[in-house]
């Protein structure tokens, strides 16, 4: 039977529309509780292609809410991007998709989004958003804002040029500390699905009608007191992304800082400054070898990362020069532990 004869039965989308949904083009950014449902979502309503990029590993704490993943590909601290893959082929093996183990920023996005006809949020911080919305402004992008911190779910489509950009809503990434963050609050995994589910609505609807049909309002949904509203948020026409043509965090220097992760005890340290290559397989296969002369525990290359433990710490080296070292939540005793081990 046609996998999707109840959805293509609806008359708001009909064998036209499903036709529309099985050429898309979409890319899910952040593949974690809220980007993971989305993906699940977008690839059981028939999306043809889907880029799932995502620059981190599974834990086990991640399974409570994260429905992409297993007990295994936490124990073998797999990159979420293939692990979603992996997922996502054995729900539908005719879908076309393209995992991505990547850091996106001012430096990467071009290769990693490309020629799209959405892309969907599910990122836990407002910089990467900021620089999403830059780069889909700056391409005539559809894109979804998806945000959950508590029992709290936001959505807010932005159709470049019809409705206002993230920026019309909030100009500035906001100070460190002055909102709830998923480590001071927590996450609902209910407030998870509700957010994914609205954006998906609206993506498909997107998908099938066209941009004229969506974007500008934002959803704010109290999951766990059963109340939401519905806003429109106005362009601004002062705005320095859509109005003013500034594209600040899109032309910024694509170094970052090391960052202590949400709600997590790791850090992710950036490819050092300088680096332009990807370390080969037979490179890490090489440094494997080394850190098992030197000590290391539970050492293991595969699947497109390097994996060990050491002092109480683990790490694990992505090719494109990236790390993600658990077990602590200071960027200064991480990027020491880093030094020590891979010489970085």
């Amino acid at each position: 039977m046609d996998r999707h004869l109840r959805q293509r039965t609806l008359a708001s989308i009909g064998a036209a529309g499903q036709r529309r949904i099985a050429a898309a083009r979409v890319a899910i950014v952040g593949l974690g509780a809220t980007g993971g449902a989305i993906a699940e979502l977008l690839a059981r309503a028939g999306v043809g292609r889907l880029r799932l990029i995502d620059r981190d590993v599974v834990e086990t704490h991640n399974l409570a809410r994260q429905r992409l993943f297993t007990d295994r590909d936490a124990r073998l601290a797999r990159p979420k991007a293939i692990a979603a893959t992996e997922r996502l082929r054995a729900i539908d093996p005719g879908l076309q998709l393209e995992p991505a183990p990547v850091d996106l920023t001012s430096r990467t996005i071009d290769d990693l989004l490309g020629p799209l006809d959405c892309v969907f949020d599910g990122t836990d911080n407002f910089e990467t958003r900021l620089l999403l919305n830059d780069w889909c402004v700056e391409h005539g992008v559809p894109w979804i804002y998806t945000g959950v911190v508590g029992e709290s779910a936001h959505t807010l489509t932005i159709v470049p040029g019809r409705s206002a950009c993230l920026r019309c809503y909030m100009p500035e990434p906001p100070p460190p500390g002055s909102v709830p963050t998923c480590e001071s609050a927590g996450v609902l995994g209910a407030a998870v699905d509700v957010a994914a589910g609205f954006a998906v609505a609206d993506g498909l609807r997107l998908l099938v009608e066209g941009p004229s049909a969506v974007g500008g309002r934002l959803l704010v949904a109290d999951v766990w007191h059963r109340g939401a509203r519905s806003v429109v948020v106005e362009r601004d026409p002062d705005c320095p992304c859509c109005a003013r043509g500034q594209r600040a965090f899109l032309r910024a220097a694509a170094v970052r800082e090391a960052e202590p992760l949400c709600g997590r005890d790791a850090v992710h340290l950036p490819a050092p400054p300088g680096f332009d290559g990807a370390l080969s397989s037979d490179r890490l296969e090489a440094l494997a070898q080394r850190l098992r002369a030197m000590g290391a525990e539970r050492v293991r290359c595969a699947e497109r990362l390097l994996h060990f433990e050491a002092e109480g710490l683990a790490l694990s080296l992505f090719p494109d020069g990236r790390a993600i070292v658990r077990g602590t939540a200071e960027p200064a005793r991480a990027r020491s532990f880093c030094a020590r081990w891979v010489g970085r």
